[in-house]
C-alpha cells in the first residue's frame, strides 16, 4: 500500500523536475520501485479480469458484449464475447475493429455473420412460404370451383402444420380465419349435398305417397257394396300418408300441381274414411231403416232420420254406395220438396256465397304464404258463413271446405314440427362453434348470430333444449370473454363513455326546468343512462370507483323528482280506480258505460308511473270496467232470452192464425186478432216482429172485407126496398142523412151511373153519354178514378143514402135498383 501511494505522489510532479539522467546507475531502491509497480498493473490487470469476467457470467446487452470483444484484457474474455454476439449491427462492428488486431475474434465474429444471414434467408424464405399458403387459403376460401374442395383444403391445413411455429400472431390469426371461412365453405358444399339428396328423397317420398293414394281411391272405386273395407285400415293409411306428405313438404319447394293433387286425392280419401266411419257408427239405425223400407211401412219420423243420417254421412260421389247405405238414401230423396224460398231470401243467400266466395279466396291465399293465425280467422268466418247457407246455396261450397279444413290441419302440424328441428340443428352448431380455435372476435360475431336465429325462432319451451344452447353458447363465449377482458384499450373506452354519460347527465340536471319538463322523456333520459352505462362494461374497477360514485349520485338527484311526480300520477290513477269502482252498481248503465269509457281515456293521459305500482292500479281498474260492461252483457243475455220467449210465443200464435182464412166468421177473426195484439211486440225480434205485423195487417183487412160485404148487403136490401117507397126511419142509419145532405143533388139515374164507375162496371149503351159527362165532372172535382178502397166506401154509401133518402115524387124502378146492386156486388166482390 505504501508503494502505491508513494507512486501516486510521485505521478503528480512534474516529469521534468524529477527526470534523472539515462545513464544514472540503478540503485536498489529504484528496483524496489519498479518491481512494485509491476506488481500494482499485475494486481489491476487481473482485477480488470476478474470484472470482465464477472460481467460475461451475469446478461450483458449486445453492446457491452461487443466492447468486450474489442477491450476484453484477455483473449479468452475477447473470444467468449464475440461468439455470444448476435445482433448484427454489433457484429459488423466488431469484424471491422477486430480486422487485423484479433484473428480468432474476427474468425468467430465472420462466422457468426454467416450463419445470422443463412438463418435470415431462411426465415424469410418461411415466411414467403406462409404468406403464399395464406394467400392460397384466402383464394380458397372465395373460390367457385368445388371439385376436390376438401382434399385442397387438407393439404393446406398439412402445409399450415409445418409453418405454423414459424408464423405471427397476426399471420397466424389471418389463416385460421381463412381456413374457418374454408370450412364454412365445405360445410356449406356438404350441406349443400345434403339438401340436394334430401329433397330428391322427399320428391321420391311424395310420389310414392301420391301413387299409393291414387292406388288406394282406385281401389276404393272398385270396392263390392256388399262388403266395407276395414276403417282401422284406412285410418292408419290416411294418418301416415299425411305425415309422410308433411315430411317430404318440410323446408322444400312443392310444385302446386303436386300440392293440389295431393290436397284433392288425399280430400277425397278423408271424405271417404269419414263416411264409413259414419257408416259404423250408425248401423244400427241404417239397418232399422232398411226393414222399414222393405216392409213399406216408413213414417215421416223415419224419413227425416234417413235424411240427416245421409246428410251426417255424406257419401262421396264416384264411389260406389255401400248396400246398408242405399235404403237410407231412398227415403231421403222421397221427401216432400219445401216451399220455394221468397225472393228476399234467394238474394240474402246470394249475398252471403258471394261473401263467402272472398273469404275463401283470403283464405287460400293466407295459407298459401303460411299465416296461421290469419288463416285460423279466415276459416272462423268462413264456417260461420257456411253455415249461414242453405243447402242449395252451400253444396258448391262444401268440398272447398273440406279441402281447407285439411290444409289448415297441415299448416299447424308443419308450423309445430318446423321449429324444433331448427333448435336442435343450432345447438349442434353452437356446440361444434364452442370447440373451434377460431379468432375471439370471428367466434363472438358466429355466437351473436347463432343467438340472434334462436330468438327470430321464437325461443322454446323446452327447458332442456334451452339449457343445452345456454350452456354451448357459455362455453363458446368463455375465450372471447377473457380476450375481451384482457383488451385495456376497450376498458378505457369505456370509462371515457361513461364520463361522457355522467357529463351528459350533470348538463341536463343543471338545464332542467322541472315545472314544464316532458317527465316521459326525462324518464327515457334516466333509463337510457342506466342502459348506456351498463353497456360500457368492461371498465377498471379501481379508476371506475370515482365515477361510479358520481353516476349514482347524478341518477338519484334525477330520481327524486321522478319519484315524486309518479307518485302524484299514481294517486290520479287511484282516484279513476275509485271513481270506476263506484260506477259498478251505478244506474242508469248506459251512463256508468259511458263514464267508465271517459275514465279509460283520463287513465291514458295521466304521465309517468312505477311499474309495478301501475300495473296494480291497471288490473284493479280493468276489474272495475270488466263488472260494469259484465252489467251489460247480462242485460243483453236476459234481452235475448225474452227475445227468444217472445219470438216462440209469436210463432206459435202466428202457426194458429195462418189457417185463418178471409171468409170466416168475423168472431173467429177478431179472436185471433186480440190474440197477435196480445203478444208482447217490443221484446220480439225484427224478423219475427214483421211477420205478426203482417199478419195483423191481413187480419185487420179480412174483419173489414167481412163488415163491408155485410155493409153492402144491408145497403141492397134498403136500395130494393126504395123502390117500394121511402124506407122506415128506423131502418136507415143514423148518419146518413148528413151524408146524403154532402151529395150533391142527383135523379136516380145519375146515383147509379156514378154507383156503376165507383164498381167498375158497365151502364148500358142508352146511358154512356152521360156517364161519359159525368166522369169528366168527376175529373173536374178531383175525384178522379182510382180512388182508395175507404173513399170507395164513403161514395158508395152516400150514393145509397141519396138514393133511399131522395125525396121525389116518384120512387126509382127496379132496373136502376138492380143496376146500382150490381155495382154495389161489383165493389163487394173485388
Amino acid at each position: 500500500m505504501a508503494a502505491f501511494l508513494q507512486k501516486l505522489f510521485k505521478s503528480r510532479k512534474s516529469p521534468g523536475a524529477n527526470a534523472k539522467p539515462q545513464n544514472q546507475p540503478r540503485t536498489p531502491d529504484v528496483e524496489k520501485a519498479e518491481q512494485a509497480e509491476k506488481a500494482e498493473k499485475d494486481e489491476a490487470r487481473a482485477n480488470l479480469r476478474a470484472s470482465q469476467l464477472k460481467a460475461l457470467e451475469g446478461s450483458p446487452t449486445q453492446k457491452d458484449l461487443a466492447e468486450l470483444a474489442i477491450s476484453g484484457v484477455t483473449a479468452e474474455v475477447r473470444l467468449n464475447a464475440a461468439t455470444r454476439l448476435t445482433d448484427g449491427d454489433c457484429l459488423q462492428e466488431v469484424q471491422k475493429k477486430a480486422k487485423g488486431r484479433d484473428k480468432s475474434v474476427y474468425q468467430a465474429v465472420r462466422q457468426s455473420l454467416q450463419s445470422l444471414r443463412e438463418e435470415q434467408a431462411r426465415l424469410e424464405a418461411i415466411s414467403d412460404s406462409i404468406t403464399t399458403l395464406i394467400s392460397n387459403a384466402n383464394d380458397q376460401a372465395r373460390s367457385e370451383d368445388t371439385k376436390l374442395y376438401e382434399a385442397r383444403l387438407e393439404t393446406l391445413n398439412q402445409k399450415w402444420a409445418e409453418l405454423e411455429a414459424h408464423a405471427t400472431e397476426e399471420q397466424a390469426q389471418a389463416f385460421l380465419e381463412a381456413s374457418f371461412r374454408c370450412k364454412e365453405r365445405l360445410q356449406a358444399i356438404q350441406a349443400a349435398r345434403d339438401e340436394e339428396a334430401r329433397h330428391l328423397e322427399q320428391t321420391r317420398q311424395r310420389e310414392e305417397t301420391l301413387s299409393l293414394l291414387s292406388t288406394t281411391l282406385e281401389d276404393l272405386r272398385g270396392q263390392s257394396p256388399d262388403t266395407l273395407p276395414s276403417l282401422a285400415s284406412l285410418d292408419a293409411l290416411q294418418k301416415t300418408q299425411e305425415n309422410r306428405w308433411l315430411e317430404a313438404t318440410r323446408d322444400t319447394q312443392v310444385d302446386k300441381q303436386q300440392q293440389k293433387t295431393y290436397e284433392a286425392t288425399m280430400l277425397a280419401l278423408r271424405n271417404y274414411v269419414s263416411a264409413i266411419r259414419q257408416i259404423g257408427q250408425a248401423r244400427e239405425a241404417l239397418t232399422e231403416l232398411a226393414d222399414a223400407a222393405a216392409s213399406e211401412t216408413v213414417s215421416d219420423e223415419q224419413r227425416t232420420q234417413a235424411k240427416t243420417l245421409s246428410q251426417e254421412i255424406n257419401w262421396p260421389d264416384g264411389f260406389p254406395m255401400p248396400s246398408l247405405l242405399i235404403p237410407a238414401h231412398k227415403l231421403a230423396g222421397q221427401r216432400k220438396q219445401a216451399a220455394p224460398p221468397k225472393a228476399e231470401d234467394l238474394d240474402k243467400q246470394k249475398t252471403i256465397a258471394a261473401d263467402l266466395d272472398t273469404t275463401i279466396a283470403n283464405l287460400e291465399t293466407a295459407l298459401e304464404a303460411k299465416q296461421l293465425k290469419e288463416s285460423r280467422q279466415l276459416f272462423k268466418a268462413a264456417q260461420q258463413q257456411f253455415k249461414s247457407l242453405d243447402h242449395r246455396h252451400g253444396k258448391p261450397f262444401q268440398a272447398r271446405m273440406q279441402l281447407l279444413t285439411g290444409q289448415l290441419r297441415e299448416l299447424s302440424d308443419w308450423l309445430g314440427f318446423a321449429t324444433e328441428p331448427k333448435q336442435i340443428a343450432l345447438c349442434e352448431q353452437m356446440e361444434h362453434l364452442a370447440e373451434q380455435p377460431i379468432e375471439p372476435e370471428a367466434k363472438a360475431e358466429r355466437i351473436k348470430e347463432l343467438q340472434n336465429e334462436w330468438r327470430n325462432l321464437g325461443g322454446s319451451s323446452d327447458r332442456e333444449l334451452w339449457s343445452r344452447f345456454k350452456a354451448a353458447s357459455d362455453k363458446a363465449y368463455e375465450p372471447c370473454k377473457e380476450y375481451f377482458s384482457a383488451k385495456s384499450g376497450l376498458k378505457r373506452a369505456n370509462l371515457n363513455t361513461r364520463r361522457e354519460i355522467c357529463a351528459e347527465l350533470e348538463s341536463f340536471l343543471a338545464n332542467a326546468d322541472w315545472s314544464s319538463i316532458d317527465w316521459k322523456a326525462a324518464e327515457k333520459i334516466h333509463l337510457t343512462a342506466r342502459q348506456e352505462w351498463k353497456a360500457a362494461w368492461p371498465v377498471e374497477f379501481r379508476e371506475n370507483r370515482q365515477v361510479q360514485k358520481h353516476f349514482d349520485s347524478l341518477l338519484k338527484k334525477l330520481e327524486a323528482p321522478l319519484d315524486e311526480e309518479r307518485q302524484k300520477n299514481e294517486a290520479l290513477k287511484q282516484e279513476i280506480v275509485d271513481k270506476a269502482v263506484a260506477l259498478i252498481d251505478h244506474e242508469p248503465l248506459q251512463d256508468a258505460m259511458n263514464q267508465a269509457k271517459n275514465l279509460q281515456s283520463d287513465w291514458k293521459a295521466i304521465g309517468i308511473t312505477r311499474h309495478r305500482e301501475d300495473r296494480k292500479l291497471w288490473q284493479a281498474f280493468r276489474k272495475a270496467c270488466d263488472q260494469i260492461f259484465a252489467r251489460r252483457d247480462a242485460q243483453r243475455s236476459e234481452q235475448q232470452q225474452a227475445t227468444q220467449a217472445a219470438d216462440d210465443a209469436a210463432v206459435t200464435a202466428l202457426q194458429e192464425t195462418q189457417g185463418i182464412q178471409r171468409g170466416q166468421d168475423v168472431s173467429v177473426l177478431t179472436e185471433a186478432l186480440s190474440t197477435l195484439n196480445n203478444l208482447q211486440m217490443p221484446a220480439l225480434s225484427s224478423d219475427v216482429k214483421e211477420r205478426v205485423q203482417e199478419e195483423k195487417r191481413r187480419l185487420k183487412k179480412a174483419v173489414a172485407d167481412q163488415h163491408m160485404l155485410h155493409d153492402i148487403s144491408t145497403w141492397q136490401s134498403l136500395v130494393l126496398a126504395r123502390t117500394n117507397g121511402q124506407p122506415e126511419p128506423e131502418q136507415v142509419p143514423k148518419h146518413w142523412p148528413d151524408l146524403a145532405a154532402e151529395q150533391q143533388a142527383c135523379d136516380h139515374g145519375e146515383l147509379v151511373i156514378r154507383a156503376e164507375i165507383l164498381g167498375g162496371v158497365d151502364s148500358p149503351a142508352s146511358d154512356r153519354q152521360r156517364r161519359m159527362e159525368i166522369q169528366v165532372q168527376r175529373l173536374a172535382e178531383g175525384m178522379g178514378s182510382s180512388e182508395q178502397n175507404t173513399d170507395q166506401m164513403v161514395e158508395l154509401e152516400k150514393l145509397v143514402a141519396n138514393w133511399c133518402l131522395k125525396s121525389s115524387g116518384q120512387a126509382p124502378d127496379q132496373a136502376l135498383a138492380k143496376r146500382l146492386n150490381n155495382a154495389l156486388a161489383a165493389v163487394a166482390s173485388d
